[in-house]
């Protein structure tokens, strides 16, 4: 017997119902009950009880394969945290050298934290302090603005005078800091009052879900530590590893941050009203159940297309889109179509992953939508035209 890889009594909850199948992307692919949840939880239980060696192949394979977007778990009657046992899993699977190069590379980048500041102060990502809460107007160094950013509403989140957590911070992801700087730019003049250590380090997502769930624990608490009080993070994926480790009350990702502040003002294409899309982060929606709030701004400043599909996964899923990259791209091209039939202007995202996959996606297919991740589009609004 293993008998040791997974938590038994989350291993337990699954009874087996089936309500997970329709819900998973790569069983949709392809049909086999293994590249199910179900099957995927039978499989872990084989591991656990001997019934299959470790070596096998098909472990190896299925662990792979799943996305770990978690679309299983909102809707198991049962409660199965499938996320922890994908990444419990992982931990046996991908222990040593038989991690993928890729991920392995990619974890030794993000624990250099000079390389990080670096990275960002190159790319001019967001930095500094602010005192001021933010007020209604323009908002001062947001280049790419051309009106008001939202203003903090009486009793808001880091209002002046309100009942905001003191010393809350914007984090700085390590994706977004090199790939992505004006995402932190915009979010920081969206929310001036937060501020934006730069030499914080990474949050410890890339390591959990990569089978290095201790590195991913300490990576979280140490950045815990260097940004005590509430942390707003513009990636929902951080989003939901910083919370399972941190505790949701530490954790904000920015949509949340700014739900309460109206925004008064609008997106205008070609003289019209724009017409906007969102894709969820599957970490955001499934792991913290946040996608209302986003939505709810994109309401206010634009027409709102909700996608069939805007609640599954693009294909990026961490490194997903690097480690099977064949598998990630047939579920990206599906999403694209929806995307292009939709009649969108823009997709919005809030996650930097999602961002880079929609962005390669839609660059690939020389589409005239634009992805752009919310924090930019709220920089970029304008006033209300007089009717």
């Amino acid at each position: 017997m293993t008998g040791d890889v997974f938590d038994p009594e989350q291993l337990s909850r699954c009874i087996s119902c089936g309500f997970c199948l329709p819900a998973c992307p790569t069983y949709a692919m392809t049909g086999d009950e293994a590249s199910s949840p179900r099957g995927r939880i039978t499989l872990m239980r084989a591991l656990q009880d001997g019934t299959l060696p470790p070596d096998d192949p098909t472990l190896a394979e299925q662990s792979s394969f799943c996305l770990g977007c978690r679309a299983c778990e909102p809707v198991c009657p049962a409660g199965v945290e499938y996320g922890d046992l994908l990444e419990q899993w992982r931990v046996h699977q991908w222990r040593g050298w038989r991690r993928p190069p890729v991920a392995r590379a990619l974890m030794l980048l993000v624990e250099r934290r000079w390389l990080l500041r670096l990275s960002g102060l190159v790319r001019r990502a967001a930095r500094g302090r602010a005192a001021a809460a933010p007020q209604a107007g323009p908002t001062p160094g947001a280049a790419t603005s051309t009106a008001s950013a939202p203003g903090a509403a009486p009793g808001a989140p880091g209002a002046a005078g309100g009942t905001g957590a003191p010393g809350a911070q914007l984090m700085l992801g390590c994706v977004e800091r090199g790939l992505f700087p004006a995402v932190s730019r915009a979010a920081h003049a969206l929310a001036p009052e937060l501020a934006v250590p730069t030499a914080q380090g990474c949050c410890g997502a890339l390591h959990a879900h990569n089978g290095d769930l201790a590195g991913g624990e300490r990576l979280a608490e140490r950045l815990g530590a260097d940004l005590p009080g509430t942390i707003v993070t513009t990636s929902g994926g951080c989003a939901a590893h910083l919370a399972s480790v941190l505790g949701r009350d530490r954790v904000r990702e920015l949509s949340t941050w700014l739900a309460d502040r109206p925004v008064g003002a609008e997106l205008r294409t070609g003289g019209r009203r724009a017409r906007v899309a969102l894709q969820d982060s599957c970490h955001l929606r499934n792991g913290l159940g946040v996608f209302a709030e986003p939505r709810a701004l994109l309401r206010q400043v634009a027409e709102y297309v909700e996608l069939p599909s805007a609640a599954t996964c693009c294909g990026a899923a961490g490194t997903y889109s690097l480690l099977r990259p064949k598998e990630s791209r047939r579920i990206l091209d599906a999403k694209i179509d929806e995307i292009e039939a939709a009649g969108v202007d823009l997709v919005v995202v809030v996650n930097p992953g999602c961002l880079r996959q929609l962005r390669t996606g839609l660059r690939r297919r020389r589409s005239t939508v634009r992805a752009v991740h919310l924090a930019e589009l709220l920089t970029r609004v304008e006033p209300p035209r007089p009717a």
